[in-house]
């Protein structure tokens, strides 16, 4: 039996990682326009002890999903599915394509031939799959991270990358290892018709950037850290351990890794408002917002670095202390063109 679900298209973001590429695939063959929908909500947030060792890591509150969690502005979410064992997860997969849904599958790099990373460094990955030929014995696969894949593989080794221990053997091994793949799969649910979701218009993008502002300025509720004074205090607690020669490399790697995509996202989102209502001061703001999205692409370099000790507490608080900067700055900029709205 072959079955092949068509109009499955690639979508990525270069600063972005497979969390938002595979959810903008499951979301467009739903009907729901991506970038609308996962680039609308900008926030900081860090629930200490929340710090899942996985590429697809997103902070999530208590009892809100993957997708619920990077669109609350949308009636999304998403579903984790946790089959006993390689046998059920492939059973799983294969009825949901079979049905003409295409799912994402958790992995694991090191048993997948088209990724760098083949037989060498383990990570916690996560790709699409939307077809099948069993008299062939391939899955379809679709990976929008660079090198990018877009095809077959065997079911074996398929299933090898989802059933893996994910161990770390060596040191190149870090930050996504040490936790079993356990052939999870992840589904996507609407809970509206895609055309009851808002309208990408004045109005709406007026209410999300207003909504943002909100949750950067609003006092922090509850534990962690949130919003502009959540993000000063997770800057200087991390400046605190790096001083105290805490290892802090995992968590800082992890949390400025979503902030990154986060924040990337939202910048091509505000370009995009800028250019669907005539708003030249949007799209100005999508770059100042873009500038933000580089700061943390230096933090994240800079997590990697404390390991060698290449980075000191002063040099690290110095770049947190430019992006907080400018951060304010674009705050400001956002509240001004919210107002002419």
């Amino acid at each position: 039996m072959t079955t092949l679900i068509d109009d499955v298209r690639s979508w990525r973001h270069d600063l972005a990682g497979c969390l938002h590429a595979c959810m903008a695939t499951l979301l467009e063959h739903r009907g729901v326009a991506p970038l609308e929908t996962l680039g609308a909500a900008w926030r900081f947030r860090h629930l200490p002890g929340d710090i899942r060792r996985e590429e697809y890591f997103y902070p999530c509150a208590a009892g809100e999903s993957l997708l619920g969690a990077l669109a609350p502005y949308h009636p999304v979410r998403s579903v984790w599915h946790s089959p006993a064992d390689a046998a059920e997860g492939w059973a799983q997969v294969r009825a949901e394509v079979e049905a003409g849904r295409p799912v994402a599958v958790a992995v694991d790099n090191f048993e997948l031939p088209f990724r760098p990373a083949y037989r060498d460094v383990h990570s916690n990955h996560m790709v699409v799959v939307h077809g099948f030929d069993e008299d062939a014995g391939t899955v379809h696969v679709l990976d929008a991270i660079p090198p990018h894949f877009h095809g077959d593989i065997t079911l074996q080794q398929l299933a090898a990358s989802r059933d893996s221990g994910n161990a770390a053997v060596h040191d190149r091994d870090m930050f996504f290892t040490d936790v079993h793949i356990g052939n999870r799969w992840l589904s996507v649910e609407l809970d509206a018709n895609p055309e009851d979701f808002p309208a990408f218009d004045r109005s709406h993008i007026r209410d999300v950037v207003e909504r943002n502002l909100r949750g950067y300025h609003e006092p922090v509720r509850g534990d962690g850290y949130a919003g502009l004074d959540g993000l000063t205090a997770f800057f200087a607690d991390m400046g605190k351990r790096l001083a105290a020669g805490e290892t802090v490399r995992d968590e800082l790697f992890v949390v400025a890794g979503a902030a990154l995509a986060n924040t990337a996202v939202h910048a091509d989102w505000l370009a995009l408002a800028g250019r669907t209502l005539d708003h030249p001061g949007l799209t100005e703001q999508g770059r100042a917002v873009e500038r933000i999205a580089h700061h943390w692409s230096a933090i994240r370099i800079m997590a990697a670095l404390t390991q060698s000790e290449g980075l000191g507490a002063a040099r690290f608080t110095r770049r947190a202390h430019t992006l907080l900067k400018d951060l304010e700055q674009v705050l400001a900029g956002l509240a001004h063109e919210g107002a002419e709205l």
